[in-house]
């Protein structure tokens, strides 16, 4: 290989190993985050409360979509991941309903 492909090449590696570190921490951090939902959810049900909250559901979306405008993520795509991710919230706390 010349030169210019061995430091292509050691470029990538370095780009796919904190892609592969990023990627852990997204999939912990997405876990702790569920962990702290169940609770929510659990706590909902305990006091027959629903388990949408439509008005903080709205707040969070447009949080998230000003934190992806700040960080040069595209808002939209942080819109339908967190509706993603809310509907899976939404999912685990209707099954804590009796």
């Amino acid at each position: 290989m010349n030169d210019a492909v061995t430091r292509a090449a050691a470029l990538l590696k370095g780009h796919r190993d904190s892609i592969d570190r990023l990627d852990a921490i997204l999939v912990y951090t997405l876990a702790e985050r569920f962990k702290h939902t169940q609770s929510v959810g659990r706590l909902k049900a305990e006091h027959d409360l629903p388990p949408s909250d439509p008005a903080r559901e709205s707040a969070q979306i447009e949080r998230l979509e000003r934190l992806a405008r700040e960080a040069d993520l595209d808002p939209e795509f942080a819109r339908k991941f967190l509706n993603f991710v809310i509907a899976e919230v939404i999912r685990h706390h209707e099954s804590y309903q009796s």
